[in-house]
């Protein structure tokens, strides 16, 4: 018992430490275009994050929390996962440049598929999505491509290509 008992602290604080990362994830949902809508197409750059505090700008503090690493926000409480919009990350979750793909755009990307814009970053502008993975792995194995995408905007609006 005296042998375990080191070994079960050790894999406890582990878990307290570095468990809000992407392992605390909420499950993923169906995602699907509007019917009888025509999508719009564009040509774009994708890249994949991860909830980790290398893709999402976050670190811990001296008490074990997470807080903002840069930016304005810097050393405020962060929640780990949270996206802009209020969602919480997962499979399907793109982060975009609000003022051409606002939040709510529904997007097919080949090889990732649907997902939907809830999340923005510092370095997303212009025609570039940003695609969430579970893993920091899935993520750099995406690396930087340019695909042509399907575009479903929200309450049928459109921006002009």
């Amino acid at each position: 018992m005296r042998r375990r008992l080191p070994v079960l602290m050790t894999l406890c604080a582990a878990l307290i430490l570095f468990g809000a990362g992407c392992s605390m994830l909420e499950s993923g949902r169906a995602i699907a275009p509007p019917r009888g809508v025509k999508p719009s197409e564009y040509v774009v750059i994708t890249t994949g994050y991860c909830p980790c505090g290398e893709c999402c700008g976050w670190k811990r503090n001296w008490y074990g929390r997470p807080v903002y690493a840069y930016g304005p926000m810097k050393g405020k409480p962060k929640v780990v996962g949270q996206t802009a919009s209020g969602t919480m990350a997962r499979p399907g979750t793109i982060a975009a440049d609000t003022s051409v793909f606002p939040f709510g755009t529904i997007i097919y990307v080949p090889g990732y598929g649907y997902g939907r814009v809830e999340d923005r970053g510092g370095d997303i502008k212009g025609y570039h999505l940003d695609l969430f993975y579970k893993t920091h792995t899935a993520a750099k194995q995406h690396g930087r491509q340019r695909v042509k995408v399907k575009v479903w905007f929200p309450d049928a609006q459109t921006v002009s290509k």
